[in-house]
């Protein structure tokens, strides 16, 4: 027998004479981890193929192999998406780590950072949309100008209906819902306040009963703002509602209604943050409403069903070292 071939018995045979497997000593690597990432990310094979430009099969079949290698299912249908059991759960955390190491290990041998690269899809309610987003977005592209961002604006309903659905990574928001699957985090206080124009016999006043809007039409946020929805708990807890008060209108935007209130049709409700720049020109006035409590609390909210991208993570962590500021103590 051959040198060779004597060392090729000897390797499967163990010192106590038993015959061992390649697979016995030899770890098998986890195949395919970023394709299950991109598909625990976007929870959809269908999205995953697309964005790996890839056959919806290949991804069918890579994800197959990985779940073989490990005897484990890591995903599981669930309203016509896919979503992570909770082995895929602990296995995308790790997968995480493995390619960090990964992105780390060219980093050091090319002796220069590879920077983050992606796609970061945000959607965000009026208030953070129009005051929040352009700044720190501007701020967030100097420190990682390989990611591309899209953001779009509407309502806070509209922005959690985005993240459930897995349109958008994160969401930026002006209230809460109940869900279990969601996760909400504090982004920033805003205070409610009344704005009227210029002339108006409330405007040498700093505050206002709020019973005494009833006497003034009103120019509202539409049902599903988080703004409405603030106010309409506020008087809720005062033992008041909407029907107490003249709606002279109701609108979706901001800029709109400062526009109704400059032109006289009413008295707002609004943030303190989207009145800034009227109120410095002196174009409007702002008064605080006495009897109800008027300030609330700013969300980033996630979908914990869905696995975030490593663009989302970054944009989290941005977010903890760039907080919004206040406009008030």
């Amino acid at each position: 027998m051959t040198t060779c071939k004597m060392l090729l018995v000897m390797q499967k045979v163990s010192m106590d004479g038993d015959f061992v497997k390649p697979s016995d000593f030899e770890p098998v690597q986890l195949p395919h981890l970023e394709t299950f990432s991109k598909a625990a990310e976007l929870c959809s094979f269908t999205g995953t193929a697309k964005a790996l430009r890839l056959t919806q099969a290949a991804v069918s079949q890579r994800i197959q192999a990985l779940e073989r290698t490990l005897n484990r299912p890591l995903f599981k249908r669930q309203g016509g998406r896919v979503v992570l059991t909770e082995a895929g759960k602990k296995l995308y955390e790790i997968a995480q780590q493995i390619l960090d190491l990964h992105r780390h290990a060219r980093s050091v041998i090319a002796q220069q950072e590879e920077p983050a690269t992606g796609e970061l899809v945000l959607a965000a309610s009026s208030v953070p949309g129009e005051h929040f987003l352009p700044a720190l977005l501007f701020t967030f592209g100097e420190e990682h100008p390989y990611i591309r961002v899209r953001a779009t604006v509407a309502d806070s309903m509209a922005v959690i209906a985005d993240v459930e659905r897995g349109d958008v990574s994160l969401g930026l928001v002006g209230r809460r819902v109940h869900q279990a699957h969601l996760d909400f985090r504090h982004l920033a206080n805003d205070r409610v306040v009344l704005v009227v124009p210029r002339g108006h016999p409330l405007r040498k006043r700093a505050s206002v009963d709020v019973r005494q809007l009833a006497e003034y039409p009103l120019v509202m946020r539409e049902a599903a703002s988080g703004l409405r929805h603030c106010f309409e708990k506020s008087l809720e807890r005062a033992g008041l509602s909407l029907t107490h008060f003249r709606i002279a209108l109701e609108l979706g935007s901001n800029e709109g209604i400062k526009e109704a209130v400059l032109r006289g049709v009413g008295v707002a409700i609004l943030s303190l943050y989207a009145v800034q720049k009227e109120l410095k020109s002196k174009q409007l006035h702002a008064l605080d409403i006495d009897g109800i409590e008027c300030d609330r609390e700013m969300f980033i909210v996630q979908d914990t069903r869905r696995a975030l991208s490593l663009p989302a993570r970054i944009f989290l962590d941005f977010l903890e070292a760039h907080p919004v500021p206040e406009l008030f103590a």
